[in-house]
């Protein structure tokens, strides 16, 4: 079997890639491992990135037509006394802060966002759909799929690998990893919420965390975090346990969490970090959770999939109309997209550890980093941007001194200013702009 480029794995990684070529006419083929549908959790909240890559697509109103619109996430602290939980200081991180018109992010079931790309896709004749279609490695340059019961040699110009964690494109490219574990896994399930519950909410404890992040048709996504290798404990304490935990740290959640009745219902995950030492090699590339995993709280790994397929789609197109097709340009795609991932997971560490040891039991020195990021103007237009996508505006030795409050917060208005530190399409695709003539230096 030929075709152009070969994409193993369909999720919306892979998928966006693949929408990208077949909308320009390329002859893409996705292999897709998985029978059907996934039940496990693998992200939903959108952010503003990816949400200007579906505009672009045309995709928007379809995506948001299937997804509860955040614009802003409360954050409490909370601390535990004789009559249950008090408040001890409270902050918003607010999306309106972004000067874009996607201040806003939306959560989006996984499987509806799966479904939407895949059917845009379809509308292509220059798309085809191996599932399922198991990726069994290289041979002398071909892939090997199994798939109907039979082997088949797949020749393609490119090879893309957007197979996950254990990706073998990975292997193949003799691209490295080194797995960064956490002192803390998470429980995660969705049920009814509160019709008013319509924000993102985030409930910490000096030993206990709970993320509540609603879903359209009024449900919400929630996620507790747990010691890591205590999941077994928990579940032989029964499921009214898991109830009482939830309700204590908020009590709108009574009637909504009990309809949860089993363990079963709840995924447990567990972090990781890792980012491959490289993401080319010859005409093999890289995307997703093949590339990078980053610790869930900051909400990326689904975007960081999303923006990796949006630019290695759009450098493929560029390449194949204008004739030049050569390997060596792949070069762009890591040029672009590995500084901006390492400085994500690098972000993304920075949070998980202040819910690791030693910080988790300094309850008062996260609380005041917390306050004082929301508090300064500054600070809280830069997590907003960085955390959207739309920009990188990288924090200063000032901003950390702000942030332990040995300086003063200020409130300037940074509506203006963080235009200088957003990306635009020049930085988002530069051979465009450079003619492919300069690649990484």
């Amino acid at each position: 079997m030929k075709t152009t480029i070969l994409v193993i794995g369909g999720g919306v990684g892979g998928l966006t890639v693949a929408l990208r070529l077949a909308a320009c006419g390329i002859d893409v083929t996705v292999a897709e491992q998985a029978k059907s549908g996934s039940h496990s959790y693998k992200g939903e909240l959108l952010q503003p990135k990816s949400l200007q890559i579906f505009h672009s697509i045309g995709l928007l109103e379809k995506v948001e037509s299937r997804g509860h619109r955040i614009h802003s996430i409360d954050i409490h602290e909370m601390k535990k006394n004789s009559d249950g939980y008090s408040e001890t200081g409270k902050a918003t991180m607010d999306y309106g802060l972004l000067s874009s018109p996607f201040n806003y992010s939306l959560m989006i079931p996984h499987e509806g966002l799966k479904d939407i790309l895949l059917q845009e896709a379809r509308k292509h004749p220059s798309f085809h759909y191996l599932q399922p279609a198991k990726f069994n490695g290289f041979k002398e340059g071909k892939a090997m799929i199994l798939a109907d019961k039979e082997e088949i040699e797949v020749e393609a110009d490119f090879m893309i690998g957007a197979e996950g964690r254990r990706s073998k494109t990975r292997d193949s490219m003799n691209s490295e990893i080194r797995e960064r574990k956490y002192d803390h896994h998470f429980l995660t399930v969705s049920f009814g919420r509160p019709e008013q519950m319509t924000e993102g909410k985030m409930i910490s404890t000096p030993t206990a965390f709970l993320g509540l992040f609603p879903l359209p048709d009024n449900r919400v996504r929630t996620v507790y975090l747990i010691p890591a290798g205590d999941y077994s404990r928990i579940k032989e304490k029964g499921i009214s346990y898991f109830h009482d935990r939830y309700k204590e740290l908020c009590p709108e959640l009574d009637g909504y969490v009990d309809e949860i009745q089993s363990y079963r219902q709840i995924q447990l995950m567990i972090p990781v970090r890792y980012h491959a030492s490289r993401y080319i090699d010859g005409n093999k590339a890289l995307v997703g959770d093949a590339a990078h995993a980053v610790h869930p709280m900051a909400g990326e790994g689904m975007n960081l999939a999303i923006q990796d397929g949006d630019i290695l789609g759009v450098l493929l197109c560029w390449m194949y109309t204008n004739g030049r097709t050569s390997p060596d340009l792949l070069e762009w795609y890591e040029k672009v997209r590995k500084p901006r991932t390492s400085r994500v997971l690098s972000l993304s560490h920075l949070s998980a550890l202040t819910y690791s040891k030693p910080i988790v039991y300094l309850p008062g020195f996260r609380k005041k980093g917390i306050m004082q990021t929301t508090k300064d103007t500054r600070l809280h237009t830069k997590q907003m941007l960085n955390v959207s996508g739309l920009g990188l505006w990288k924090e200063t030795l000032y901003d950390r001194m702000v942030q332990l409050g040995l300086l003063p917060a200020g409130n300037t208005d940074f509506s203006a200013r963080q235009k200088q530190y957003m990306f635009t399409p020049e930085m988002d695709y530069p051979w465009e702009k450079e003619g492919g003539t300069h690649v990484a230096e």
